[in-house]
Formats: structure tokens, C-alpha cells, sequence
């Protein structure tokens, strides 16, 4: 597995309502996407928030960083939402519970 790790700074409006949107629309279409596995947005305050997604190879987790950037033009230019950074890498070691599998809602 591979993970991407993206992080964005909220510059209008709230983190909530930023949040609502990617749990509405965002985080569904990513889901449809060849080799998913997994999705995450974090608020890690400070009007800022982290993304994990998990993709079976390299290439696809690569391919939702490029999907995120246009989604966010496209749809959250209200938020005006900028990507501060982006890392990846294999995902060594990994667990999770069957809790995993339930969507969180904001």
C-alpha cells in the first residue's frame, strides 16, 4: 500500500463546513477510485487539515493528489483552501480495527 499524506490551510469560512463538503462529495468520488483503500480528513486546528488517503500502488496514490488539487479548485474556491504540503510513501506497517470500515461524519 501507499499512502499520500496532503495538508491545506482553510483561509475563509470554516474547517466544518470545508469538512461537510469533502465528506459529501469528495470522499465518495475518491472512493470509486482504482485502488483505493482508505481516506481520511483530520482537523489538526489552527484552520488546518490533513488528508490520508491509501491506495494500492504508488501510481494511484499519486493520481488522488492531482484528482484532490482539482476537486479543491473546483469546488471549495469559497473556502479559498490552500495545499501546504504533500508527502508519501509505502505504507510499512499497518493495523486497524473493523471501526475503520464505519464513515465518519463531521
Amino acid at each position: 500500500m501507499h499512502a499520500s499524506l496532503r495538508t491545506y490551510r482553510v483561509g475563509s469560512g470554516s474547517v466544518d463546513a470545508v469538512m461537510r463538503r469533502v465528506d459529501r462529495d469528495f470522499a465518495e468520488a475518491l472512493s470509486q477510485e482504482p485502488g483505493f483503500v482508505a481516506y481520511h480528513a483530520v482537523d489538526t486546528g489552527n484552520d488546518m487539515v490533513m488528508t490520508i488517503s491509501l491506495f494500492h500502488d504508488r501510481e494511484q496514490a499519486h493520481a488522488s493528489n492531482e484528482l484532490a488539487a482539482r476537486w479543491i479548485a473546483e469546488e471549495l474556491s469559497d473556502f479559498n483552501v490552500t495545499r501546504v504540503g504533500v508527502i508519501g510513501g509505502e505504507a510499512m506497517v499497518s493495523r486497524a480495527s473493523a471501526e475503520i470500515l464505519e464513515p465518519a461524519h463531521p
